[in-house]
Formats: C-alpha cells, structure tokens, sequence
C-alpha cells in the first residue's frame, strides 16, 4: 500500500510540476511562465546608461545573465541586485570573455540618470575587478519593455507607483535562445557556471527548482514564494484516494 501511493505521489508532482502555468485557464498575473528554448527579442531597442539607444542584439554577443528590475523599489529588487553583485565576485568566468550582465528595468518612468546610479552602486558592491560594459543596465519604452517581459514570460502588475512582480534569472545564449531560469533573491556560483556552459553550448537546461514551484505560489504581498498548503493538500488527497482505489482494485482481484 505505502509503495503504491509513494509512487502515485511522486508521479503527481512530475506530472503537475511541468504543466504549463497557464493550464485550465489559471493565467498567471505575478510570476513566470517559462519560454525554455524561445528567443528573445533581440531587435528590440532600449536606451543606456548615457541615454543612446542601443539594439539588445548588440549586446548579446556570450552568454547573457538578464534580470529584470525597477530602479525606484526599495526592497527587493535592491535585494536582488545585490546578490548579484555578491555572486559575481565569487563567479570563476570573466566578464566580457566568457559572459554578460544586463539588467532591464520594466518601468517605462525610469530614466538614463536612474540607470547610471544603479550601475555604479552595485559596480562597487562586487568583490573583484569588473568591466564597465560587463554589466549593462538598460531603460526602455513600454512597447520594447513589453516585447522582453513576454518574450521571457515575466509577468507583473503595477499597483500605485510600486509593482509586484516575481524574481528570477534568466540565461540566454549567444543567439538570444533561453537556455534556463535561476530562481529566487540569492544564487550560487555553480548554478550561473552551469548556465553560462549550457548557454556557450546552445543547450537548454531544465530550471533547477521547476518541480519545486508545484509545491509554492508567489505571495506579491510577502514578495516572495510561499508554501502552497491549499495545492499540496488537494494533491495529497487525489493521490491517496487513487491508491486506496487501486489497492481495493487489486485486493479483489486476488480473492477472485
């Protein structure tokens, strides 16, 4: 009996966990709905931190490291960034030869000026010698911000002058092809290593927490993901019951 049901559970949790987000009409308003192996827009234009405009294809010359932020929020965006800062000191890649930064900020409001602030906070926060042109940090109008963010699966929603929005890395390849998702506020070295090797190689990697995201749903008032009790509960309830129902199924099957 405890064999059948371990076995139900786990294949429930493969077999949920790599449903598409959008599944039975549940459209996701905060969060991400992953577009492995898609391209992203790399026609779209966006302006520097001196304000030029500048193609995203221009960019994207090695593997690329995007995250998307805004440069007015006050908590976890900077959260974010930071954690960046701090991985890319610990990174064994150089910046420019093996890789690239490029933070795009979804807000249409923030300006150049904004960007360059940004730019020389966290260029200073990293514990080693790096680039200027390693880590870009981009502005953008709201039909090219929009071209990204769903190109990505990157979905938000403004409320008043703040936004709840969900967290992650995203590493695409040397032709814009996204290669894997790195989720949550802090990352490990080998996690972007491994990402940047598959990205070299044009290999799309499966986001390492994805079956994970069955179990938690993004909380946009706590900003973060939260253990989803109600999910897991009616999960745990259908699997029980099937492998009770096989485990009757079968007990008849034997007396007969």
């Amino acid at each position: 009996m405890k064999s059948v049901v371990s076995k139900c559970l786990l294949i429930a949790v493969i077999f949920f966990s790599f449903l598409p987000t959008s599944f039975a009409g549940n459209i996701v308003e905060v969060g991400i709905d992953e577009k492995l192996g898609s391209a992203i827009p790399l026609n779209a234009s966006f302006y520097s931190e001196s304000g030029k405009k500048v193609r995203l294809g221009s960019l994207v010359k090695k593997p690329a490291i995007i995250s998307l932020a805004y440069y007015s929020c006050s908590n976890i965006c900077n959260n974010v960034l930071s954690n960046i800062a701090d991985v890319l000191g610990k990174l064994d890649a150089e910046a420019l030869r093996d890789y690239s930064v490029i933070t795009i900020s979804f807000d249409e409001k923030d300006s150049s000026e904004n960007a360059v602030h940004k730019k020389k906070n966290y260029l200073k926060a990293i514990s080693k010698p790096f680039p200027e042109n390693g880590w870009r940090f981009l502005t953008g109008d709201k039909e090219n911000i929009s071209k990204i963010t769903r190109a990505i699966g990157f979905n938000y929603i403004k409320k008043g002058e703040q936004f709840n929005h969900p967290t992650a890395l995203v590493v695409v390849s040397p032709s814009g092809k996204i290669i894997r998702y790195i989720y949550g506020e802090k990352f490990l070295p080998f996690d972007l290593k491994l990402a940047l090797l598959e990205a070299s190689e044009e290999r799309v990697g499966a986001s390492i927490p994805k079956a994970l995201l069955f179990c938690y749903s993004y909380d946009p008032n706590k900003r973060t993901y939260v253990f989803n009790v109600l999910k897991i509960a009616g999960t745990v309830t259908l699997v029980f019951a099937a492998g009770f129902l096989m485990y009757l199924t079968k007990g008849k099957g034997q007396e007969k």
